[in-house]
Parts: C-alpha cells; sequence; structure tokens
C-alpha cells in the first residue's frame, strides 16, 4: 500500500528540523509537506529532506490547507502528521499493516506526550490512545495524561487523533463533502473527530495501534485548555454544536437525549459562572449552521444503513 506521509508547516521550520527526519526515514512513504504561505525556512528543511513541497500562497485554516494537501498527496494511505510530532522507527509499518485488515479505515497510534522536539523533552506520560466521543457527543483523547505503559493491547477505537493518523485514501475521499475532506467550515478544533465520525457513518472502523509510537508536543488538551486564547476555546465549543447538527440523527440521540440535555445545561451554567465570552459561540454556531445543514444532507445520504457511530466506544488500558 502506498503511503503519503503529509506535514503542514505554518513558520514550522524548526519543529521539521526534528520530525521532518523521522517522517522521511519510515520505508515505502513519500513526505509532501504543505507550506502555508510560510515566512521561514520551511521549503529549504523540506528540500533537504527530500520532501516534495505544496507552497500555499496565501495563508489558509489547518483544514483548507490538509485539504489541499490531500488532493496534492499520491498514496493509496494517507498519514496525517503535525510538525511537532515525532514517528518512531517501524512506526508506519506497524500501523500501516492494520490498515489492510478489512473495514478498517483508519488507524489509530499511541501517541506519547513530549514538551518539545529534543529526545532529552520526552515525557512518560501517554498523550492520547485515540479519541472517543461519549454518549454526551462530548469527544476526548482517551488515556490523556495517563502513564505512558497503560493502552499497551490493540483495540478498535472511535477514531485517531488528527495529529497523527493513518487513513486509506478511498475513505478520506468517500467523507469529502464539496470536494472537502476536513469541514473548512470548523477550521481547526474538532475537524479530525468530526471526520471519523463521518467515516463511522459510512461503515469504516479505526484500530488503536500501540505498536505504532509517535511522540507529540501538544497545543490543545483538556490540560492546557486554559491557557489557550478565548478565541480558540470558543471555536472549540462552537464546533461541538456544528458536529452534532451535521451528523447526529433522531434515532442516534433518542437513547442519549437525557446526557445530552443534561451536559448542555451543565455546559451553559459554566459558561454564565466562569467564561461569559463562550456565548458567542452560541451566536456563532447558529450562523454557521446553514452551511452545516446542507453538509448534514450529503453526509446522511450517504450513511451506511443502520450505521451508528460507537459513542463511548474507547480501547481499555
Amino acid at each position: 500500500m502506498s503511503t503519503t506521509i503529509l506535514m503542514l508547516s505554518v513558520d514550522e521550520a524548526a519543529r521539521l528540523e526534528r520530525s521532518l527526519p523521522a517522517a522521511a526515514a519510515q520505508p515505502g512513504a513519500q513526505v509532501l509537506v504543505v507550506d502555508n504561505a510560510c515566512a521561514d525556512s520551511t521549503r529549504d528543511v523540506a528540500a533537504a529532506h527530500g520532501a516534495r513541497v505544496l507552497h500555499l500562497r496565501r495563508r489558509v485554516s489547518y483544514a483548507a490547507a490538509v485539504n489541499a494537501g490531500i488532493v496534492a498527496s499520491e498514496g493509496d494511505a494517507i498519514l496525517l502528521l503535525n510538525a511537532d510530532c515525532v514517528l518512531d522507527p517501524g512506526f508506519l509499518d506497524a500501523a500501516r499493516a492494520r490498515l489492510e485488515a478489512a473495514g478498517v479505515g483508519s488507524v489509530a497510534p499511541r501517541i506519547v506526550r513530549a514538551t518539545g522536539m529534543q529526545v532529552a523533552d520526552r515525557l512518560d506520560v501517554l498523550d492520547t490512545a485515540g479519541m472517543v466521543i461519549d454518549r454526551r457527543r462530548k469527544n476526548g483523547l482517551v488515556g490523556h495524561n495517563e502513564p505512558a505503559s497503560r493502552y499497551g493491547r490493540r483495540a478498535e477505537a472511535f477514531g485517531g487523533d488528527g495529529a497523527c493518523v493513518l487513513y486509506r485514501r478511498e475513505v478520506l475521499e468517500a467523507c469529502a463533502v464539496g470536494g472537502e475532506v476536513l469541514d473548512e467550515d470548523l477550521q481547526l478544533w474538532a475537524s479530525d473527530v468530526d471526520l471519523a465520525w463521518r467515516a463511522r457513518l459510512l461503515g469504516w472502523r479505526c484500530v488503536y495501534e500501540p505498536a505504532a509510537l509517535a511522540w507529540h508536543v501538544r497545543f490543545y488538551s483538556p490540560s492546557t485548555r486554559a491557557a489557550l486564547p478565548k478565541a480558540h476555546r470558543r471555536l472549540q465549543f462552537r464546533n461541538r454544536l456544528l458536529m452534532m447538527a451535521k451528523n447526529d440523527t433522531w434515532s442516534d440521540v433518542r437513547g442519549d437525549l437525557h446526557r445530552i440535555a443534561l451536559y448542555e445545561v451543565l455546559a451553559l451554567g459554566h459558561v454564565l459562572l466562569r467564561e461569559r465570552h463562550l456565548l458567542r459561540a452560541y451566536r456563532d454556531a447558529w450562523r454557521a449552521l446553514p452551511a452545516a445543514r446542507r453538509r448534514r444532507a450529503v453526509v446522511q445520504a450517504r450513511r451506511r444503513p443502520r450505521a451508528r457511530p460507537p459513542f463511548g466506544l474507547r480501547p481499555r488500558p
């Protein structure tokens, strides 16, 4: 299975100096670096390690840049890889072996946390063992901040985190709406879990493979959220609502309606008492709802009969 490792740089040449060699060393893969209108030496770093470069003349969102990279890629499988994520040797062989199984559309690796790009910056703490959407429709990282030795068994997961996840090309193409694999209205946060949700609606499974190991300097997580700018927190809050509006149906929701309603009441209480700036996220979600509904019509028309995403599914420690 031919594979493209798709890396995005937003003035991240210094990170690519560390992560790109590890990606280029994976056997049987071509590396494509998306230069998102970078003003640094991204193109020089990519060329030094034999990577192809897609240069975007205008800075666009994360989702739009990754979509451009997917169109420009050539592999039967595509590894979405952040510039701040370093692959261990043997990563791709382990992940690709799982992707070749029938019905598997994506592979979520074991991702361990790091505070920087040096080997000395690596922690003995798990970043994620895949993503989960619980029955309240709250998405999260499996095993985040738990000991790195946990989650050592291969298992099914809801989906893989966008920092490092391997997809079949045919799954990405089937999930695309209006030519967009990642929903560009979401811009950034939750665009990965939204994609995983759509893949589930089409009947594809995700497998967590602990032998595929990577190290990641995470920008946004439950443990870093408080330090993020308000605009990022509002976008994340808004995108959860849009994701539900696009992907959920009454048949999916009715068994979880009490859980969802309670969570929404508690979330609103939190907003009113602790983060009033998030009130704008409700307005923003309302304004984006017509476009989400148009996308919804396409997504639901393609849905596999009787497909119901396994909310709450997560690998066990």
